[in-house]
């Protein structure tokens, strides 16, 4: 969507069949749409770790970007007071925190290569990757899936996901760059059969 307004306009359509808890528009303010105790239909069909129904077991808020550009300092702002708060009401967990690109991948790009989760990291709200050292002979794929992404698409569609949010823009196949941060980030926040962090 080009703007709030859009966005919001769809999101309160039960004609699109789409929803979210938040929308927070380009200048910070924060939409609320659903109740946070109720389901929305923010996710569609995706899945972290074993959770198949990511919509009745997560919070959306969606950010009005059309996908191209940065999003606004104020937005962000917003974002982190709003994430704290959930997170905090909800006991969830930082790695708990993830993109439509995450649990969706090839499906969905957002919130895209212009959002910033090392912002949010640094803020206690998301993880990152603690080293990019050693770990360059271990499999990409089985880690990857191991910290949360789906087996259910293909090696290059999961690669792709990981580095959307890990490492926007770099191209071309698996590397010991990448082979390092999926085991870092395995390692620490495994998720368990339940789709729950150990």
């Amino acid at each position: 969507m080009r703007s709030a307004r859009a966005a919001c306009d769809t999101l309160c359509n039960p004609k699109t069949e789409v929803s979210a808890h938040y929308l927070i528009a380009e200048d910070g303010e924060v939409i609320s749409l659903v109740d946070e105790a109720m389901r929305a239909w923010h996710a569609g069909a995706g899945r972290w770790g074993a959770v198949t129904d990511v919509n009745s077991r997560s919070i959306g808020i969606e950010l009005a970007n059309p996908g191209d550009c940065p999003f606004a300092a104020a937005q962000m702002d917003a974002l982190e007071v709003l994430l704290r708060g959930i997170t905090q009401r909800w006991a969830i967990r930082p790695e708990r925190v993830i993109g439509h690109a995450d649990m969706a991948p090839g499906r969905k790009i957002d919130p895209g290569l212009r959002f910033d989760w090392l912002r949010l990291a640094r803020s206690g709200l998301s993880i990152w990757p603690s080293s990019v050292a050693g770990a360059p002979s271990s499999d990409f794929d089985a880690l990857a899936r191991r910290f949360g992404y789906t087996a259910e698409v293909d090696d290059d569609t999961r690669l792709a996901a990981f580095r959307l949010r890990f490492r926007p823009r770099v191209t071309g196949p698996v590397d010991d760059t990448d082979r390092a941060m999926i085991a870092d980030l395995a390692q620490r926040f495994p998720v368990d059969a339940q789709g729950t962090t150990a």
